[in-house]
C-alpha cells in the first residue's frame, strides 16, 4: 500500500499563497489517482481536487476553482497544491489521498491517506 506525506501548510495571509506537497512511497506512483481534501473540525472531510495518474485529467471543487492547481510529477512520486489568492475560508487540515482507478470526489473511494498539514489563512 502506498504511503503518503503532506508538507507545506502554514499560516499565510488572506490574498496569498501556499504550495502543498504529498510524498509518496511504496506503490507505482502513476497508477493511483490522487486528491486533496481538507477538514475543519466539526465538518466532514471536502473534496477539494483530484487527478488522474497521468495528469491529463484535473476536477476541482467549485470553491477552489481558479485559485487552486493541483499538478504532479510522476518521477519524483509526488503531487502537489498550489493555492493562489488564499481566503480564511481555506483555513483547513489539508489530506492528500490515493486511489487505484480513475479521479472521484469521494473520500470514501481513496485507500490511503497522509497525516494532513495545517493551512491557516489569517486576514
Amino acid at each position: 500500500q502506498v504511503q503518503l506525506v503532506e508538507s507545506g501548510g502554514g499560516l499565510v495571509q488572506a490574498g496569498g499563497s501556499l504550495s502543498l506537497s504529498c510524498a509518496t512511497s511504496g506503490g507505482t506512483f502513476s497508477s493511483y489517482a490522487m486528491g486533496w481534501f481538507r477538514q475543519v473540525p466539526g465538518k466532514e472531510r471536502e473534496f477539494v481536487a483530484t487527478i488522474s495518474g497521468t495528469g491529463i485529467f484535473t476536477h476541482y471543487a467549485d470553491s477552489v476553482k481558479g485559485r487552486f492547481t493541483i499538478s504532479r510529477a510522476n518521477a519524483k512520486n509526488t503531487m502537489y497544491l498550489q493555492m493562489n489568492s488564499l481566503k480564511r475560508e481555506d483555513t483547513a487540515v489539508y489530506y492528500c489521498a490515493a486511489r487505484t482507478g480513475p479521479t472521484s470526489y469521494y473520500a470514501s473511494s481513496y485507500n490511503s491517506w497522509g497525516q494532513g498539514t495545517q493551512v491557516t489563512v489569517a486576514s
